[in-house]
């Protein structure tokens, strides 16, 4: 039998060499590829070039080749653009899903299709694939380091042709197992933030490329407490830089954005991380991608599902049922228990067990985003 042979996508971190590592005890012939996804002559923020120096580093040591593929139009044509389409809506997106679906598991995959039978990288998640060879996505047996929630849009093809070695390893051991094969990022950061932005400022990264439309910061009753620098700039639960303090009705409680109304551009937040406005226990979800394919829907309607509506977030209990919203399907997902600031624009992601069913788009119903489903008075302007 020939040997199988794999493109790891070496970005310089510890997971994705480990990941490498694995491969080549497991008997594939392993190439590396560092991926170049953006283009930053900002300097201090990007960290593309130290990152592609860790990554040679790893490669040498590991004795394998390494080249490089720039995938930087593909990158701010179909995952930039759209996620500055999403923040002129006053929506909060998720680069890293559409990163994961268009570039890592997508130009990554066209670029890898004559060249080796597989992709792998260094996500925490696991694959199976069953008796009629659909793939199926689970969760990571490291519970704190699970990524499926940023894997969930990807397609069959996509999943069969992928590898994800480090599914049933913990981070910790990830990093022993580095140190003892001597590689030198061993205890190197994880990386954070999203690839464009890095660990800049995120409101002064936006307002690059956005301009400031000022507006009317409003409470819950409509009664004016400042002036908001542009829709776009927040996001639902968000504490920081709203520039107001101060108490009201005798409370010190610091301020919460609990939801934008588009229509007259008012930014409205509210007092405490208690307060009722902040939490829901019903969500829209459209645009959604199931893993196995929309045959199956009706049967997920009828069972107890997870689901998580950010990152690292704990599955929670809930239902779903369709909808329909114009002239597309979507989904109605009613919570066991409310949840803290259900962000239109981010992704719900759903489970059954420790499969990741797929996931879709919160809250894309034009008007007042935040409150709606649990106040409705309030979408016409209070």
């Amino acid at each position: 039998m020939q040997q199988q042979s794999v493109l790891v996508g070496i970005s310089g971190g510890v997971d994705s060499a480990v990941s490498a590592w694995l491969l080549q005890q497991q008997g594939y012939r392993v190439k590396g590829v560092f991926m170049r996804n953006w283009d930053d002559d900002g300097g201090a923020y990007c960290t593309a070039q130290q990152d592609f120096l860790d990554a040679c580093k790893a490669a040498e040591h590991l004795g394998i080749e390494l080249t490089t593929a720039n995938f930087t139009t593909q990158y701010k044509e179909q995952v930039f653009a759209a996620c500055l389409a999403m923040f002129k809506r006053g929506l909060t997106p998720n680069p890293d899903v559409w990163c994961n679906s268009y570039i890592k598991f997508g130009a990554f995959l066209d670029y890898a299709v004559d060249k080796a039978d597989f992709i792998a990288t260094g996500h925490y998640a696991r694959l199976h694939r069953d008796a009629n060879g659909i793939m199926h996505l689970l969760r990571a047996v490291d519970n704190a380091k699970d990524q499926s929630y940023f894997l969930h849009q990807l397609s069959q093809r996509q999943l069969a042709r992928s590898l994800f070695p480090l599914g049933t390893w913990r981070k910790a051991d990830v990093r022993h197992q580095a140190q003892a094969l001597g590689l030198a990022n061993h205890n190197r950061p994880d990386s954070t933030g999203i690839c464009f932005i890095g660990e800049r400022p995120f409101t002064s990264f936006l307002r690059e490329y956005l301009p400031e439309q000022p507006g009317e910061m409003v409470d819950s009753q409509g009664k004016i407490l400042g002036q908001h620098n542009g829709l776009a700039f927040y996001t639902l639960g968000q504490r920081k830089g709203l520039g107001i303090g101060g108490s009201k009705d005798g409370s010190d409680k610091p301020w919460y954005v609990a939801g934008k109304d588009i229509e007259h551009n008012r930014l409205v937040v509210v007092q405490g991380d208690d307060h009722p406005f902040l939490y829901h226990s019903e969500a829209l979800v459209e645009q959604m991608h199931w893993i196995g394919g929309n045959t199956a829907v009706q049967t997920f309607v009828e069972k107890k599902l997870f689901a998580t509506i950010r990152y690292r977030q704990l599955p929670q209990a809930c239902s779903i049922s369709l909808e329909q919203v114009g002239n597309a399907d979507a989904l109605r997902v009613r919570f066991r228990e409310p949840q803290k600031a259900v962000t239109p624009g981010q992704f719900a992601v759903f489970y059954l067990g420790e499969e990741c069913l797929g996931g879709g788009i919160l809250g894309l119903a034009p008007g007042f985003y935040g409150l709606q489903p649990m106040h409705p008075t309030l979408s016409n302007g209070f």
